[in-house]
C-alpha cells in the first residue's frame, strides 16, 4: 500500500513537472528572444540566444517606443480605478442581494449569472454606439465600461461569501444604532477582505492585459495603455519581434508581481465563498 501511493506521489509530481514545463514554455520561449537580434528570431524562433548573440539593447530601445512611463500610467489608472469601483459597488450590490431578499431579489442574482456567459463581441457594436453617443469615448467611459463588464462576475463571488457572515453581528450592530451604511462599511466591509483581495487579483489581471475594449475607446495618442502599444510593433510591412518580445516582458512583469504577490488570496476567497455558502 505505501509503494502504490509512494509510486502514484512520484508520479503526480513527475506529470506536474511537465505540465508546468508545458504551460510556463511560452513564457520562457518569450524570454529568451527577447536577448536576440530579430535576424536571429526569424532563423531558429526556438534556440536560447548563445554568448555571441546574447544582446539587452532590446529593452531600453522597446521602453522608448512604447513610451513605457505614460503607457503604464495610463494602464496603472484605468486599471486601479476600474477594480476599486468594482470593488466598491458589487461588494454593496451583492450584500443588499443577500440581506435585504425580495421577490426579485433571485431573478436579479440569476440576470447576473446570466451576464456571465455573453460574450463582450455580442454587444460590442450597439455599446460603443451608445457611448459614443453619450460622448463618453474617452477613459471615464472605458472605467465605466469596466465596471458593468465586471460587475456580474464579482457580485456572484461576493454572494457567495456574503452568506458565511453571521446575520448576528449585523443585527447587534443596529441594535447599538448603526444606520444601514454603516452597517456595511463599519461591520460587512472588513470582513470581507478575503474575498476583496480575489476579486481584485481576477479584475487587475483582465483589465491590465486587455486590448479590444481600450482599442475601441481611447485608441488615440496620450490615452493608449501598454497593450494597444505594443500592437505598434506589428506593422503591416514588417514586424518588430525583438522589440515587441523585449515590450511584452515589460507589459507581463507588473502584473506578475502583483500576482505573485498575492494568489494564495485567490484559491482562498473562492473556496470560502464556495463551500460554507
Amino acid at each position: 500500500m505505501k509503494k502504490k501511493r509512494s509510486f502514484l506521489n512520484l508520479f503526480l509530481t513527475v506529470a506536474g513537472f511537465f505540465l508546468s514545463i508545458v504551460f510556463l514554455s511560452p513564457i520562457l520561449i518569450l524570454l529568451s528572444n527577447s536577448f536576440k537580434t530579430l535576424k536571429d528570431i526569424y532563423l531558429n524562433v526556438l534556440a536560447p540566444p548563445n554568448a555571441d548573440t546574447f544582446i539587452v539593447k532590446n529593452y531600453p530601445e522597446a521602453f522608448v517606443k512604447l513610451e513605457f512611463v505614460q503607457s503604464f500610467m495610463n494602464s496603472l489608472v484605468i486599471t486601479l480605478c476600474s477594480t476599486v469601483l468594482i470593488l466598491l459597488f458589487c461588494s454593496m450590490a451583492a450584500w443588499v442581494l443577500v440581506r435585504y431578499k425580495t421577490k426579485t431579489s433571485n431573478v436579479i442574482f440569476m440576470l447576473y449569472a446570466a451576464a456571465t456567459l455573453i460574450p463582450f463581441q455580442c454587444v460590442m457594436l450597439p455599446l460603443v454606439r451608445l457611448m459614443d453617443s453619450l460622448h463618453m469615448m474617452n477613459r471615464q467611459g472605458l472605467i465605466l465600461m469596466y465596471l458593468g463588464f465586471g460587475a456580474s462576475l464579482s457580485i456572484i463571488l461576493f454572494h457567495g461569501f456574503i452568506k458565511n457572515i453571521p446575520l448576528e453581528l449585523e443585527e447587534a450592530a443596529r441594535i447599538d444604532g448603526c444606520n444601514m451604511v454603516q452597517t456595511f462599511f463599519l461591520i460587512v466591509l472588513p470582513l470581507l477582505k478575503t474575498i476583496m483581495v480575489t476579486v481584485a487579483i481576477l479584475n487587475v489581471m483582465w483589465i491590465w492585459n486587455d486590448f479590444l475594449l481600450p482599442q475601441l475607446m481611447i485608441n488615440k495618442p496620450g490615452w493608449q495603455t501598454l497593450p494597444l502599444k505594443t500592437f505598434l510593433f506589428f506593422g503591416q510591412f514588417s514586424k518588430k519581434w525583438d522589440l515587441a518580445t523585449a515590450g511584452l516582458i515589460m507589459c507581463m512583469l507588473p502584473i506578475i508581481i502583483f500576482y505573485i504577490l498575492c494568489q494564495k488570496h485567490i484559491v482562498k476567497g473562492v473556496t470560502e465563498g464556495a463551500v460554507k455558502g
